[in-house]
């Protein structure tokens, strides 16, 4: 397998150096696997932290600046950052008004946010957490208990972003981050294997002509093993079991998001498919976004996720946003 690193130990810390050099206006710090805006502390704002393992760039770390997160923990591929990185990151960038954490839930994670949540705690910074689980496919899998944290996680990291800029204060900027996840239901799909650095070769045998429904970001099994099916199919299919869950009675943020290796061409043809069964459903369509933003390294397959979306909502994701992975209105 051929692939564009130097070798499997230095991914990491590679791509962080490549991250520094090419945005300047973050401060990262290559050694401690920390990322932060390079404005921060910003004087009585909330601070958002995130993280998790490498390989589902731009999550977190493209996610970082002016109306997102304020800092975010890389871990290696796939493995969840340690708590000293999450505590390191919430003390770069409590300005005293609070640290909100947005935790994927992945057992991992969530283990080590907690811990995390101890340590910057003792050492006075006020931390709220909220939960990312709005995966509709499997209730547990190989890497959590309950259902995992997807795509719903760019949603809450935009529209609780916004409200942080906006100077709003932890409990509300927590409050609008829960009802982002309690509103956002995701289902993914895989049309090949993940291959790891470390592996060198796919971790899940994909026979050509099948596809995975209801995968996982790490290459989890989903629903059930499929014949491959064309746009179309997928598309009725993700999107019937996201309204399945969601029953959404207003307007949706609609995310179309790839898993690393689906050009956008088929991500647009999908796209249309995606609006075409949401409009026979009867269901409105706010907003639109389409592209990799949620990824799984190399794997090709798309997720779906639907946001239920009120004013309010609508109006903190329309707000600025300014940082490598999305920016607008800036």
């Amino acid at each position: 397998m051929r692939m564009l690193i130097n070798v499997p130990e230095t991914v990491v810390a590679d791509a962080l150096r490549g991250m520094a050099a090419a945005h300047p206006d973050l401060r990262v710090d290559v050694e401690n696997r920390v990322v932060v805006r390079a404005d921060a502390p910003v004087a009585g704002k909330v601070a958002l932290v995130s993280g998790g393992g490498s390989g589902h760039e731009p999550l977190h770390g493209g996610f970082v600046g002016p109306g997102m997160l304020s800092a975010a923990c890389p871990g290696e591929i796939f493995t969840s950052p340690v708590p000293d990185q999450m505590a390191r990151a919430a003390a770069a960038v409590d300005s005293g008004a609070g640290v909100l954490f947005i935790v994927k839930n992945y057992t991992g994670d969530v283990l080590n946010f907690d811990m995390a949540q101890e340590l910057a705690e003792d050492e006075g910074v006020q931390i709220a957490k909220v939960l990312v689980n709005d995966d509709v496919a499997v209730t547990d899998s190989l890497y959590t208990a309950g259902r995992r944290g997807t795509g719903a996680t760019l949603f809450v990291e935009k529209i609780a972003g916004a409200a942080a800029e906006e100077g709003a204060p932890l409990e509300q900027v927590e409050a609008v981050a829960r009802r982002v996840n309690e509103r956002s239901r995701s289902f993914g799909v895989a049309l090949s294997a993940v291959t790891t650095p470390a592996k060198g070769s796919p971790t899940f045998d994909l026979p050509s002509g099948e596809l995975e429904l209801g995968i996982g970001i790490h290459g989890e099994p989903g629903r059930e093993r499929r014949p491959m099916m064309t746009s179309r199919e997928i598309a009725d299919f993700a999107v019937d079991a996201v309204l399945e869950d969601l029953q959404p009675s207003s307007p949706v943020l609609a995310l179309v998001n790839g898993m690393g290796a689906t050009p956008l061409l088929e991500l647009y043809g999908f796209t249309a498919e995606v609006h075409r069964v949401l409009a026979e459903r009867g269901v409105p369509v706010a907003r639109t976004l389409v592209g990799n933003y949620v990824t799984s390294l190399d794997m090709a397959g798309c997720s779906v996720t639907l946001c239920e979306a009120d004013e309010e909502l609508l109006r903190l994701w329309d707000a600025p946003v300014s940082t490598p992975g999305l920016r607008w209105g800036r």
